[in-house]
């Protein structure tokens, strides 16, 4: 198989992994690092990929281990590999699948930390409200907590998606799936007090609709932008832990969990992907995920008081 033959086979299966698998660019560019990294020790090995054994997988195993790659991104490069083999027998490339019987290395469960709601109102406390952009950062934390965004859904999330009057977001989620969630009162407030000074910025044409803006870039903010805010807001709070924009998703359904959520409704609420929490949601009103909402996380407790 020459070098020309391998890459109209990569650009198939990239094509299948965004088109059909609806992974994101990020996703994709991710397994296409991790796939060349095991493309370059069978170069070394001079083997065709479509001859490779269930032997070349394991001491490319071992190489990573070797070498000090931490169990969890150990875990996704043979994933990914896998992932990639099992395009080829998809695809009648292949007749049988090599990494069938490869023994992948147990996925290491990290508990990440999670957040107080003494803590978050600490975070929020300690924004400027002074600065220009402190009422957006203050406004896109309480919707990250009151409704557990992913960062890439809060930096797409768009005016024409907002139904606060009736109390929820549509959320575009992984593979461009959409759900409704409830938004808390606090979080409505927090957005009208940001939009007063939304309205005056020039914003670039083609990002009118993004709700979260940089007032420098005139456009919407990076997930990069988001990670700093965060970063700097929790050391001004003084909070020790580590706290990244997940962080607050985490929290979010922690809360609801730990007030006696239905754990199937915390599921439908977050979006998740697998094809359980997928039925799930479809077969859960949208009624019901609000009433949880409503009646288990703390945000919506206080407005209560």
């Amino acid at each position: 198989m020459t070098q020309k033959d391998i890459n109209k086979l990569l650009r198939r299966y990239y094509q299948y992994l965004k088109l059909e698998k609806s992974f994101s660019q990020n996703t994709i560019d991710a397994y296409q690092r991790d796939l060349q990294k095991f493309f370059h020790f069978i170069e070394e090995k001079q083997k065709n990929p479509l001859e490779v054994e269930l032997e070349d997988f394991h001491e490319f195993s071992a190489l990573l281990h070797d070498v000090g790659i931490h169990p969890t991104s150990l875990y996704r490069i043979l994933m990914g590999v896998r992932s990639f083999y099992k395009f080829l027998v998809m695809t009648c490339e292949l007749d049988n699948d090599p990494t069938e019987l490869l023994d992948l290395p147990q996925k290491p469960q990290h508990l990440p930390d999670i957040l107080s709601v003494e803590e978050i109102d600490a975070i929020e406390n300690a924004i400027d409200l002074s600065q220009s952009e402190g009422q957006r950062n203050k406004a896109m934390i309480e919707v990250m907590f009151s409704c557990g965004l992913r960062v890439s859904e809060l930096c797409n999330l768009k005016l024409s998606d907002l139904y606060l009057d009736e109390g929820f977001i549509k959320v575009t989620g992984k593979g461009s799936k959409q759900r409704l969630v409830p938004i808390s009162s606090k979080a409505v407030k927090e957005l009208n007090l940001y939009f007063a000074d939304r309205c005056h910025i020039a914003v670039k044409e083609g990002y009118e609709d993004f709700v979260f803006l940089s007032q420098l870039r005139k456009k919407s903010l990076s997930r990069i932008m988001v990670f700093h805010v965060v970063k700097e807001l929790v050391e001004k709070a003084g909070i020790k832990k580590t706290v990244s924009p997940h962080t607050f998703r985490h929290s979010f359904a922690t809360s609801l969990l730990e007030g006696g959520a239905n754990l199937r409704a915390i599921q439908a609420m977050l979006g998740h992907e697998s094809i359980s929490t997928t039925e799930i949601y479809m077969h859960i009103d949208t009624s019901h995920l609000r009433e949880e909402i409503l009646t288990h996380h703390p945000r919506y407790q206080k407005n209560k008081q």
